[in-house]
């Protein structure tokens, strides 16, 4: 197993399933089991991900003054995060709501608070960052000092581009020439996917770069073996709803590569993981084990040589 630090954001989330998006108006719709609130955020499902996958994890992010903690680790979870580097630093812990559709569709409001002024106290990282084998990051402001930290140690990063777009390319461009595994969502990428990634990898040199296209699979590009391929999706589960398979994509991929496995390899144990996590409501729910990861890989595509690789 690996460890990992993992710094970024955490927020409050509520789901609500709609019959279609865009949502028609009416004044009142009552209908069992359709909302879903709990705690979610891409460097919050990353880390859990994580441990459920056996890694050891630092989690560093920050929320609310006056936000209880206890809504981190729900009682009936098996999995916990430590809550030691979470940092009280905001007005109130940001936000989002996700309504979604039978047909996949989502539509995302989000209120990041005051998050954009929050300054991490860096007096702790040295030693955290210095025991990690990977630096995870999100392109919030406060994770900036982060990618300083990662260069001084030495230490790859992987970073999860949330809500990219070419205009604003400039304020995350110390992000993406620090990575060495870039992830990204298609949904704001105008233009050809291949040519996105091409010229990503070209402007930046990144190693390896994950463009996630929803229910169309996603494209790895892997600058070591020269390749840059489109992957279709795979089924383990009902989908129920999507929002977080990209972070769960990202977390069982970098579980995977972080341990040594090929990139080709880990893209498709990240899918059969994504893919299963689906099947559940509420962005940091439904994630596998290793064991049950190992499991489906064998159901989806073969048993394990004598030697340790895969068929």
């Amino acid at each position: 197993m690996s460890r990992f630090l993992v710094a970024g954001v955490t927020q409050i989330e509520t789901i609500v399933m709609v019959d279609r998006i865009p949502v028609q108006y009416s004044p009142l719709t009552s209908i069992p089991d359709t909302i879903h609130t709990s705690a979610g955020g891409d460097a919050y499902n990353e880390s859990l991900a994580l441990k459920w996958l056996g890694n050891d994890v630092d989690f560093l992010s920050v929320i609310g003054r006056n936000q209880d903690r206890s809504v981190l680790n729900p009682l009936n979870r098996e999995v916990t995060l430590s809550t030691e580097y979470i940092l009280p630093l905001l007005g109130s812990t940001p936000t989002q709501v996700i309504l979604y559709d039978k047909d996949r569709k989502q539509q995302i409001f989000e209120d990041i608070k005051n998050l954009r002024d929050a300054e991490y106290d860096m007096a702790m990282i040295p030693p955290l960052v210095a025991a990690a084998d990977m630096v995870v990051l999100s392109t919030a402001n406060f994770c900036r000092p982060f990618i300083e930290q990662a260069k001084r140690y030495g230490k790859p990063v992987a970073v999860n581009v949330h809500d990219y777009h070419e205009d604003k390319e400039k304020y995350s461009e110390d992000f993406l020439s620090a990575a060495s595994v870039l992830y990204f969502s298609d949904d704001t990428i105008t233009g050809d996917p291949f040519d996105f990634v091409k010229t990503m990898a070209a402007k930046y040199g990144t190693d390896i770069i994950i463009l996630g296209q929803g229910a169309e699979g996603l494209i790895l590009y892997d600058k070591l073996k020269g390749i840059n391929v489109h992957y279709n999706t795979v089924s383990t589960n009902e989908v129920i709803n999507t929002a977080g398979a990209g972070n769960a994509l990202l977390a069982c991929f970098l579980h995977c590569y972080a341990a040594g496995m090929d990139s080709s390899e880990a893209i498709k144990k990240a899918m059969l993981f994504a893919s299963y996590k689906i099947g559940y409501m509420g962005t940091s729910n439904g994630f596998l084990t290793e064991e049950q990861l190992d499991q489906w890989w064998n159901l989806v595509w073969g048993q394990k040589t004598p030697e340790g690789i895969m068929n």
